[in-house]
């Protein structure tokens, strides 16, 4: 027989690495009688326990709050370096480490896995030219296109203010008077807002970005995260009973599935377009409330992403991590969609906020790719050295500091785009986009040839729908109907019938 391995037991300290006799132990002032008198102010594990406890909790995230998390890869299948310059994306096998988080959008940290609610779909890449995020969705469209109603949205779909219950008045107010979100709405509350698990959710980019390569020319982009497990949904039954029985499903689901080796994979396609191609296109490239039909612009494979390993720590790997568009490595770039411009100081403000200035250096968040960033120091929580002497300010003679000469979209020296900026400068105004019966086309679409060729798709959806917005304040219906009415007649009627219905059920 072999000899039995010897586990060295961990010795109990204080948190700055003092032994100590007893974790349960506190100090007093006694006469020596069984009963304890005062404790003693004195008593540092006391103090450091009773104190760190009430630090415990980081502010909740003020949408995305509840979520789930894995660590995984990403592996190149499909070499696209004729398209980009960045190095992950380039030479089939390139392999790369990946965090990934997955979230509700409105509801809070404690709030059910299976409720009707668009998915966040956040992925870290850690590169050798250092991180790059995606911070993309579950659904191709989203419900706005214009930045400053970005907070509005969000309060819409959360509490109200004075009852601080969910409130579908508030929720169908704001649609009603923002009515671009209807293609949005579409797809929420088909059964895709109701995904059996997050290994079969897709992540969509929503916004266009650029491939930006070597010489500075650039393709139009967007992103999908196809799963390879399918797109399995829930009936709104059945999202309803789990979320009673089962409020953690989603979570268990993920974690289950990898700690049992059946690691959840997702292929990444691209959709590319030419800047000539964008000018003269029916929608603007840069409306994250439009697709781009696959017919015009086909699914072009880059690579597979594979989650394979679970967090060892919930806060420290899932609840700390960070993502923002405004992340991006050489070869990648962001487009002039407005929201997408937004975005990209919003996201990390938040962070920010949540974790400290220094979030970057946390270690979910922290770059495998060398960092010099010498003029952002100091702060809460530095714990990369801080850069000691060097230099804290631009252009020192003492310690000169050398600079890339990767391709960056609107870096000097590099004139991105060439004659196609002539296309997109302009004079700064006011603007505020309007409704069209452009914005009904695709919905149209969705409504006709996907949900009217799968069999009870249609009449799940205004079932859906109708559940709803019966909760909403009469008043609001009419408004409604006439919404979804053009998108097709007989959708609009179809939802008034089933909600008058309800409506009488309920009386």
């Amino acid at each position: 027989m072999g000899s039995v391995p010897v586990t060295k037991t961990p010795v109990y300290t204080l948190a700055e690495g003092s032994p100590y006799a007893d974790a349960t132990s506190v100090q007093s002032f006694t006469d020596g009688r069984p009963v304890k008198g005062l404790m003693l102010l004195q008593d540092t594990q006391l103090i450091e326990t009773l104190a760190h406890f009430n630090r415990e909790r980081i502010p909740e995230r003020v949408v995305h709050a509840r979520a789930v998390g894995a660590w995984g890869e990403f592996e190149v299948t499909h070499d696209i370096s004729h398209l980009t310059s960045a190095q992950f994306l380039t030479g089939i096998g390139t392999k790369s480490k990946t965090l990934a988080r997955i979230s509700t959008v409105g509801l809070e940290r404690g709030g059910a896995d299976c409720v009707r609610d668009v998915r966040g779909w956040a992925l870290k890449i850690f590169t050798e030219e250092g991180n790059q995020d995606f911070v993309f969705n579950n659904i191709p469209v989203f419900f706005i296109r214009d930045p400053v109603k970005f907070p509005s949205l969000n309060r819409s779909h959360k509490r109200h203010p004075a009852t601080n219950l969910p409130d579908a008045s508030m929720f169908w107010d704001f649609h009603v008077n923002n009515q671009e979100s209807i293609h949005a709405l579409m797809h929420l509350f088909s059964e895709r807002g109701t995904p059996k698990s997050v290994r079969h959710t897709n992540g969509y980019s929503q916004h266009t970005y650029k491939l930006v390569n070597k010489d500075g020319s650039f393709v139009y982009v967007k992103f999908h995260f196809i799963s390879n497990q399918g797109n399995a949904t829930n009936t709104a039954a059945e999202a309803t009973h789990l979320t009673g029985v089962d409020p953690d499903n989603h979570t268990r689901d993920l974690y289950d599935a990898i700690e049992t080796g059946n690691f959840p994979s997702w292929t990444l396609y691209i959709q590319a377009m030419t800047p000539e191609q964008a000018e003269t296109y029916r929608w603007n490239v840069f409306d994250l409330t439009q697709v781009w039909p696959h017919a015009d612009f086909p699914l072009i494979q880059v690579g597979k992403l594979t989650f394979n390993k679970n967090p060892s720590n919930y806060f420290a790997d899932i609840e700390q991590a960070a993502f923002s568009p405004s992340t991006n490595v050489p070869g990648i770039a962001p487009s002039a969609d407005p929201v997408l411009q937004a975005r990209m100081f919003a996201y990390p403000d938040a962070a920010r906020y949540r974790l400290g200035v220094n979030y970057q250096q946390l270690p979910c968040n922290r770059p495998i790719a060398p960092v010099y960033s010498p003029y952002q120091r100091d702060g809460f929580g530095a714990i990369n050295g801080n850069y000691g002497g060097d230099p804290n300010y631009v252009r020192s003679s003492l310690k000169p500091v050398s600079f890339s000469t990767s391709v960056r979209d609107g870096a000097p020296g590099f004139a991105v785009g060439g004659a196609h900026d002539a296309w997109v400068n302009g004079t700064i105004l006011g603007y505020s986009s309007e409704v069209t019966d452009e914005d009904f086309v695709q919905p149209r679409a969705f409504w006709n040839d996907v949900l009217g060729k799968q069999p009870g798709q249609q009449e799940s959806f205004v079932s859906n729908i109708a559940g709803n917005l019966v909760g909403a304040a009469p008043e609001l219906w009419e408004g409604v109907f006439e919404m979804f009415s053009r998108v097709s007649p007989d959708l609009g009627e179809a939802i008034r019938g089933a909600v008058l219905a309800k409506a009488k059920e309920q009386a």
